[in-house]
């Protein structure tokens, strides 16, 4: 039986990956760092333990038996060269017939992410690629700035009047499944966003409708940012990250919508209204 093993099982996005491929009958096997984190997995997936430092022969022993590969770089990996690069080899040595990668949106116009280390590595060693580069989650709105909203009703990042085409991570699963199952996707590259184009302003005014409370983008800048991430006790490599993120948002790199989430799933993109709605517990007063 054919088997796709799925790193970041228990995130965002790997969770909606794991569970839309058993959804499709498909044999999942998650890569956990720990029991309690495989209690988390969606029902029908299995798991096993898995750290990104393993040995070479520890990730093909975990990884045997799976004929596909779900990658993705966790936020706290800097270093792809010592810990995706040797996932990849594993993969290749057990002679994997597809590697998916979670990249980034532009990541092909910067060098300067970890992403376009990986995704180079996949080029040359020939592997059998598909790339994701998706465009801002609005899970980070319901996550990483969840606290914000929930206990000041603001929304705290330095995009200025810029526009985002945000996508929904479970519209992400959904295509990952797609590409994992169905034929046609060797070596392809697929750019990944909403079909709404959203500044921030927009973002906290369909808030403010669908939770029924005054939400407020309050616009700061890039060093105030930077500060409160340095305050909140951030490590320099996630400051440095957000701060190329967010220099890169202010040119509205991640403005542009497009339909390619319904072209690969026959299912339009997410709308952001909706996201709001279906998460809305989320952001309850604290």
């Amino acid at each position: 039986m054919s088997t796709v093993f799925v790193t970041g099982a228990t995130g965002t996005v790997g969770a909606a990956v794991a569970a839309q491929l058993a959804a499709r009958g498909e044999r999942v096997i998650a890569g956990v760092r720990s029991g309690h984190a495989a209690r988390r997995l969606p029902d029908g997936v299995d798991a096993r333990l898995f750290e990104f430092a393993s040995t070479p022969e520890q990730l093909r022993r975990v990884m045997g038996g799976a004929d596909r590969l779900f990658l993705m770089r966790p936020p706290q990996i800097a270093d792809v060269t010592r810990f995706l690069i040797p996932v990849i080899d594993a993969a290749q040595d057990l002679g994997m017939r597809q590697v998916v990668f979670l990249s980034l949106q532009g990541v092909q116009f910067n060098r300067n992410t970890p992403h376009h280390q990986v995704e180079a590595y996949l080029k040359a060693t020939q592997a059998p690629y598909t790339m994701l580069r998706p465009n801002f989650f609005m899970q980070n709105l319901s996550s990483t700035y969840a606290d914000d909203i929930a206990r000041h009703g603001e929304i705290r990042v330095p995009a200025g009047r810029s526009r985002t085409a945000f996508i929904d991570a479970r519209d992400i699963g959904a295509v990952t499944a797609t590409v994992l199952t169905e034929p046609g996707h060797d070596r392809k590259a697929y750019t990944l966003s909403g079909e709404q184009s959203l500044s921030y302003t927009d973002v906290a005014q369909i808030m403010s409708r669908v939770l029924g409370r005054p939400i407020t983008y309050t616009r700061p800048t890039e060093h105030e940012h930077l500060a409160q991430l340095a305050a909140d006790g951030r490590p320099a490599d996630y400051i440095a990250v957000q701060k190329m993120i967010y220099r890169v948002v202010r040119l509205n790199a991640s403005a542009a919508p497009n339909r390619s989430i319904q072209r690969l799933t026959g299912t339009p993109a997410t709308r952001f209204d909706r996201f709001v709605n279906d998460h809305r517990d989320l952001w309850q007063p604290i």
